[in-house]
C-alpha cells in the first residue's frame, strides 16, 4: 500500500471481501502504507487481478521476516487481525439532492457493500443491525442545510422540505427539527451500545449543534413557523456534544454557516496553499489512531464543503486530533469515545473535488485510484473489522 500499488481504493475492497470470504486477513500498520496480509489463495489473487489491485506473492520464510520486523518493540509497526466485515449503513434521504457523498462515492468504487437508510429507519432503531454508520452533507438542525437564502424557489430544495415534514408528521414530530433531534440521539445511543459513527461536511458540526440545543428552538420562522429563542445560545449544552465545545450559534437564517465550529468564511487559506498533515502515532499503543491515518502520504491536500475544517479551539481536550493545519490553527479530521463506541469527523465534502458546488457532477474515481484524501474514509470502514485486543492492566 505504498507509491508502488495501483489502486489504493480497490484494494480495501478486497481486504473487506476477502474478510466477508474468512480468509485470514491482516493489516500491517505502518509498513510500506498500511500493507494488507492475506494468506494465499488462487480466489483472491484472481479477484485482485480482475480489479486492478497490486500485489505480491511471498514464501513462508519471508513472511516470516517481515512479521518479525513488525514486532520489533522498536519498530513503529504493528499487526491487526481483520476478523469480522463490517455491516455498514449509509444514513441518506431516498430522494435524490443535487450533490454526491464521497463516502457512497468511494465504497461503490471499492465494492464495498452497504445499505442506505434515512429517519425512518433510524426511529424503528434498524441501527442496531449495523456496526459503521456514516453521515454526511446532512442539517440535524432542522434547517434544511441553511439553503433557504439561495435555493428556497429550486424544486429540488422544495421537495426536500416536503419529505421532511411528510417524514416529521408520519414518525409522530410536529416540527421537522424535533425529528432531527430525535435521530441524533438514536445515533448517539447507537455509538454508546459500541456502534462506530464516521461523519463529514455538514453532517459533523450539525450533528453536535443538534445535541447540544436539545429543547432550544434555533429555527428561525422560515424553517418551523415560529421565531427562534432570542435567548438560544445561553440555553446551548455542550456537555452532550461529541466533539465540540464553547462554539458560537450563527443565528442569522441568510447564512450558509450554522456556527463557528467551520472555519470555511474565515480562513485564509487558498487551493494552492490548502494542505493538512496527518499525524504519526505509536503503532503498538495508539492502535486506533494508527489504523485510521494509514496513508502512503501524510500532507494531504485540502478540500472545502459546507463544513470544511473545524476551529482548533473548540475541539474538546477529550478528542483526538488525527489531521490539521497547524499554521490554520484548524482540525480536518479527528477521532473520539463516546460510550462503548467511536466517531471519526472529517471536514469537507470531496477529497478529490476541491470546491464541490451543488449541482456538480461526481467524481469519477477512475481518476483517482490511489487518493490519499479518499483513502483516510477507508481507513475508518475497515477499522471495526479490527480484533479487539486485551486492554493492559
Amino acid at each position: 500500500m505504498d507509491e508502488e500499488q495501483k489502486n489504493h481504493l480497490k484494494a480495501y475492497g478486497i481486504a473487506y471481501w476477502s474478510i466477508k470470504q474468512g480468509a485470514d486477513v491482516s493489516w500491517l500498520l505502518n509498513y510500506r502504507g498500511g500493507s494488507f496480509l492475506l494468506a494465499y489463495s488462487k480466489t483472491i489473487e484472481d479477484e485482485c487481478k480482475t480489479r486492478g489491485v497490486s500485489y505480491q506473492v511471498m514464501a513462508d520464510g519471508r513472511v516470516t521476516a517481515i512479521l518479525n520486523e513488525i514486532a520489533d518493540p522498536q519498530v513503529n509497526m504493528e499487526m491487526v487481525k481483520l476478523e469480522k466485515a463490517p455491516k455498514i449503513a449509509v444514513y441518506s434521504p431516498k430522494s435524490k439532492l443535487p450533490w454526491d457523498d464521497a463516502v457512497t462515492l468511494v465504497l461503490t468504487y471499492a465494492e464495498i457493500p452497504y445499505d442506505v437508510v434515512y429517519d425512518d429507519e433510524v426511529l424503528k432503531d434498524k441501527l442496531s443491525g449495523y456496526d459503521w454508520l456514516h453521515l454526511h452533507h446532512e442539517d440535524f438542525t432542522g434547517q434544511y442545510g441553511r439553503f433557504w437564502m439561495n435555493f428556497r424557489n429550486a424544486t429540488w430544495y422544495r421537495d426536500d422540505v416536503k419529505n421532511q415534514e411528510e417524514a416529521a408528521k408520519r414518525n409522530g414530530f410536529k416540527k421537522v427539527s424535533e425529528m432531527k433531534l430525535a435521530v441524533a440521539k438514536r445515533i448517539k445511543e447507537f455509538c454508546a451500545g459500541g456502534g462506530f459513527l464516521f461523519a463529514m461536511c455538514s453532517g459533523t458540526d450539525s450533528f453536535d449543534i443538534a445535541l447540544s440545543a436539545e429543547g432550544v428552538d434555533i429555527c428561525e420562522r422560515m424553517f418551523d413557523g415560529d421565531p427562534a429563542d432570542q435567548d438560544a445560545q445561553s440555553k446551548l449544552d455542550f456537555g452532550k456534544t461529541f466533539a465540540f465545545k464553547g462554539f458560537t450559534l450563527d443565528q442569522n437564517p441568510g447564512n450558509y454557516e450554522f456556527s463557528n465550529i467551520d472555519v470555511t468564511q474565515t480562513r485564509d487559506l487558498t487551493m494552492a496553499n490548502d494542505y493538512f498533515t496527518i499525524f504519526d502515532f505509536s503503532a503498538k499503543w495508539d492502535i486506533v489512531p494508527t489504523m485510521l491515518t494509514q496513508n502512503h502520504e501524510k500532507v494531504i491536500k485540502g478540500f472545502m464543503g459546507q463544513t470544511t475544517a473545524f476551529r482548533k479551539s473548540l475541539v474538546k481536550p477529550s478528542v483526538t486530533v488525527l489531521g490539521e493545519n497547524k499554521g490554520a490553527a484548524e482540525v480536518r479530521y479527528l477521532n473520539g469515545e463516546t460510550g462503548k463506541g467511536r466517531f471519526t469527523f472529517y471536514g469537507g465534502h470531496d477529497p478529490e473535488d476541491y470546491q464541490h458546488q451543488v449541482g456538480d457532477p461526481p467524481t469519477d474515481l477512475n481518476l483517482h485510484p490511489n487518493s490519499p484524501g479518499y483513502r483516510l474514509i477507508l481507513n475508518n470502514v475497515l477499522f471495526p473489522a479490527a480484533k479487539k485486543k486485551p486492554q493492559k492492566t
